[in-house]
């Protein structure tokens, strides 16, 4: 049976998982949230769907998660992929993928979000900049640990890289430039590099280009 994946292109965290989805081989296909029409904010979307308004959502069969975590978790269960060598690497994956939830994915969505999908004059600059400076100082924290590292964690790919670069391969502004993160710019051409890898754009549907 074909995994199903409720996401949309913009979304970083629909990436995630799609990216882990289509890297570790499952068959699986998206299913398209119209997000910017409202369609999680509406009554069946958080009755049917998911209860908490968000994406992604993975349906294998009767099983239904959301998460982005847990769903690369699930995948990791289901194929042994991307889940660290050791169960001293797991925890270590585990840990990676809290931060980025917390300091970088956090901060990224909501900049890149005021930034580029909401008219210009609802803008507000004080606030850019703090998620800005917030990121500035997670973007230090990820290049300072990948000097020297080819993986977040470990001798290969693992649910802490396919978390992290959630948003980094996204071509609006939203206070990233790789050229300034010299081991993020080579750590990213690594995950570009994987066989399968795709752009979010190409991977899922939904492009700003839709609504322009």
């Amino acid at each position: 049976m074909t995994i199903k994946l409720h996401c949309f292109g913009e979304s970083g965290h629909s990436y995630k998982a799609a990216l882990a989805l289509e890297l570790s081989g499952l068959e699986w296909e998206p299913v398209y949230i119209d997000f910017f029409n409202g369609e999680t904010r509406g009554q069946a979307y958080r009755t049917e769907v998911n209860e908490m308004g968000e994406a992604p959502v993975l349906v294998d069969g009767d099983l239904k998660l959301t998460q982005s975590a847990v769903i690369q978790q699930y995948i990791s269960d289901k194929t042994g992929k991307f889940e660290g060598a050791t169960p001293e690497e797991a925890r270590e994956v585990l840990r990676w993928q809290f931060w980025d939830n917390h300091k970088l994915s956090s901060f990224a969505g909501i900049a890149r979000f005021l930034l580029n999908f909401i008219p210009e004059d609802k803008r507000q600059p004080e606030v850019i900049a703090f998620l800005q400076g917030r990121l500035k100082g997670a973007y230090a924290i990820l290049d300072k640990h990948l000097e020297g590292r080819d993986w977040i964690v470990g001798n290969g790919v693992t649910n802490a890289d396919l978390t992290c670069c959630g948003y980094l391969f996204y071509p609006e502004e939203f206070g990233f430039d790789r050229a300034e993160w010299p081991h993020i710019n080579v750590w990213l051409d690594r995950i570009s590099a994987l066989p399968g890898w795709k752009h979010p754009y190409d991977l899922m549907p939904g492009n700003p280009s839709d609504r322009a």
